[in-house]
């Protein structure tokens, strides 16, 4: 039976938190379900026409969101299924390694702790750090012991924010209306939840956190501050905080705040370090993954590619480097696709075409209960290379779906073709575009790190073969896992690395894509199944 269904029957109309309860579904809540701390939050994917009308406490949802402690069943008999927001994705767990390069800026002085030479606290046990990559989909949480370097514990789960819409333009419009801060009380409270997880399971303190480096977009970073981002959404698209800088009232685009200001339950000195953007929508997490590859020190032509909700796409060489954000929405990522879903257990991560019909794989080994990133660009590079289908998304014989799991009923229509063709258009677009820009082909990229949650599961000559990655010859292509989340530790972890990166993101060169004379017509273009040219 699906999570939170329960036929049966009750002498009461029993909440979604009930339903819960009785599958042993952990929907999280500190309020003692009485609708103030906004933490159960469900997406109701069926039978939402059986509940009851949203209480007061639900005002700020939309549907298919509901307060599971607040919305009542009142039709017993409907079918019923919903996931709480706080689901756990797949996650590349970090390498240990080598000792990495070991200068933080919180330091044990004695019997004292130290923040950049000043005393904060005296010595409990610990000194920790924690490392955040807050992507638009997904959030990470690595635990640090920056005595020695080691992480020591890896926390995820969905955004919470995904109440506000499913990318970053909808979330902006959601935080101008009249439920303003609620995106940033959801985030802080999941990160005040993972915190405390990771400490109870370390046989920690949260007072022994003493640092947090964020790594996030823009939009995600600011919100995470408590900051207004309307601006982001707004010509020229960008953050506050750059406008200051560009007009000279700030010397970097990095934010620094301690924790209780942002009521975060930590050591209450405990310094909270937004990494700087670089420019519009290119934001932190790309500063964290040109970290994470010690962009500082290559002198080859590089390409990063750090696959997600918004795409970033950086190409340089030491000397020159030019960027630019890709929009290309959630289809990757579960959205927008009638099956799709994110990379959970029972997602289909491959697909095979073999003698007239689809082998599949899931993660976990589980029964098909959708199809994730990687599945999709596996399903249309299969249809593409066993003439299933056009290079336009047209099905052989015209036909409208295609049975992928045909015991699970799951199945891609030519409207999910479509939703993929334009987000792949955004990925071809931002690397096309970038590329051209720094004036150097595909063929002449030694090395493209390709980063981001799902995109190192993908096959990257099927990535290849459709057009959602530059043709860079397939041994040059490295696959860096979560780069946001590896340069946020390193950051947390290194005063001289910190200092790179500032200096690094002033010298980027940023280009917006729709102001390209060309875009429209590289758009189409993108939209089609087929791999991007050579040359240009």
């Amino acid at each position: 039976m699906p999570p939170g269904s329960s036929p049966g029957s009750s002498s009461r109309s029993l909440t979604l938190f009930d339903r819960a309860d009785q599958q042993d579904l952990r929907v999280p809540t500190s309020c003692g379900r009485s609708g103030r701390c906004h933490e159960c939050i469900v997406e109701v994917r069926a039978g939402l026409e059986s509940l009851a009308p949203r209480t007061p406490a639900e005002a700020f949802l939309r549907d298919p969101f509901r307060l599971a402690c607040q919305a009542q069943v009142v039709d017993e008999a409907a079918a019923l299924r919903f996931t709480p927001l706080a689901r756990r994705p797949q996650i590349l767990m970090p390498e240990q390694g080598e000792t990495p390069e070991l200068d933080p800026l919180v330091k044990r002085e004695g019997d004292r702790v130290a923040y950049d030479g000043e005393v904060i606290d005296t010595y409990r046990g610990h000194v920790l750090g924690l490392a955040v990559d807050l992507g638009t989909t997904t959030l990470v949480i690595e635990l640090v012991d920056l005595e020695t370097g080691r992480v020591l514990g890896v926390s995820s789960c969905e955004n919470p924010q995904r109440f506000g819409g499913s990318d970053v333009m909808n979330r902006i419009s959601y935080d101008a209306g009249p439920f303003r801060g609620e995106l940033h009380q959801a985030v802080i409270k999941a990160v005040n939840r993972q915190a405390r997880q990771l400490c109870c399971q370390q046989g920690c303190t949260r007072r022994e956190i003493y640092e947090m480096v964020v790594a996030g977009n823009a939009t995600m970073r600011d919100l995470f501050f408590g900051l207004d981002v309307q601006s982001i959404g707004q010509k020229p698209y960008k953050s506050l905080v750059e406008h200051e800088w560009r007009a000279g009232n700030r010397q970097s685009t990095s934010l620094l705040v301690e924790a209780r200001q942002l009521h975060l339950r930590l050591h209450p000195r405990a310094r909270i370090y937004g990494l700087p953007l670089i420019a519009s929508h290119v934001g932190g997490d790309t500063a964290a993954a040109l970290a994470a590859i010690d962009a500082w020190d290559r002198r080859e032509l590089v390409m990063l590619v750090d696959v997600g909700t918004n795409t970033e796409v950086v190409v340089g060489d030491g000397q020159h480097w030019v960027a630019a954000s890709c929009p290309a929405g959630p289809a990757f990522e579960g959205g927008l696709i009638q099956y799709g879903m994110p990379g959970y257990e029972g997602a289909i991560e491959r697909v095979r075409w073999i003698e007239g019909h689809f082998e599949c794989s899931t993660i976990g080994g589980k029964a098909p209960e959708g199809i994730c990133g990687s599945g999709l660009i596996d399903l249309l590079a299969e249809l593409r290379r066993h003439g299933r289908m056009t290079p336009k998304g047209v099905f052989a014989d015209k036909a409208y779906a295609l049975s992928v799991a045909p015991d699970q009923g799951i199945t891609f229509s030519r409207e999910d073709a479509s939703h993929l063709a334009q987000a792949k258009a955004a990925n071809y677009c931002g690397q096309y575009i970038v590329l051209r820009h720094f004036g150097a082909s595909p063929a002449q990229v030694q090395r493209l790190f390709l980063a981001g949650g799902f995109a190192n599961y993908i096959d990257v000559a099927n990535a290849v073969a459709i057009g959602f990655l530059a043709p860079v010859p397939i041994e040059r292509i490295f696959k860096v896992g979560n780069a946001a989340a590896q340069g946020a530790r390193q950051v947390l972890l290194s005063r001289r690395r910190r200092q790179a990166v500032e200096v690094l993101v002033q010298t980027i060169e940023h280009v917006e894509l729709e102001t390209t004379p060309d875009f429209f017509d590289l758009f189409v273009e993108g939209c089609q199944f087929k791999p991007m040219p050579n040359c240009f």
